[in-house]
């Protein structure tokens, strides 16, 4: 990637993290303002509010030796609190072919909203499917 920088500060952000082991940087994650996306419109229909009331959970990665290390789990679990004690509540989409990130994200209470199709950089459309975080417990 030419810029990562840019990668992970996308218009809209509200807040960032990153997770370091040993001095190094292993993961990140970012939450964003409603960008009126799938996910968006999905989670707004689904609890019946605005997309104002709609934060995106972004850019989550962890590095591959840090995985398994529940680093992926912490950064969702810090952003989920951070949005909210903001009075939002988080969406989220992932390529279907990820299932490690279902498999994180279904762990953690969040539901399935719904399926589309994303183009990447002009490749052929794959799967992806949208999920809304749990309601505060």
């Amino acid at each position: 990637m030419a810029a990562p920088e840019t990668w992970l500060t996308p218009p809209g952000l509200l807040r960032s993290w990153v997770a370091e082991r040993g001095g190094e940087v292993v993961g990140h994650v970012g939450v964003g303002r409603a960008d009126g996306g799938d996910a968006v419109r999905r989670g707004a229909e689904a609890l019946g509010v605005s997309g104002e009331r709609i934060a995106v959970l972004a850019r989550l990665f962890v590095v591959p030796g840090a995985r398994r290390l529940a680093v992926g789990e912490r950064l969702t679990v810090v952003a989920t609190e951070f949005a909210r004690a903001s009075g939002l509540r988080l969406v989220l989409d992932v390529m279907a072919e990820d299932r490690a990130a279902i498999r994180l994200y279904e762990r953690l209470g969040w539901v399935r909203t719904g399926q589309v199709r994303h183009t990447v950089e002009g490749a052929e459309a794959v799967p992806a499917y949208c999920y809304l975080a749990p309601p505060q417990g």
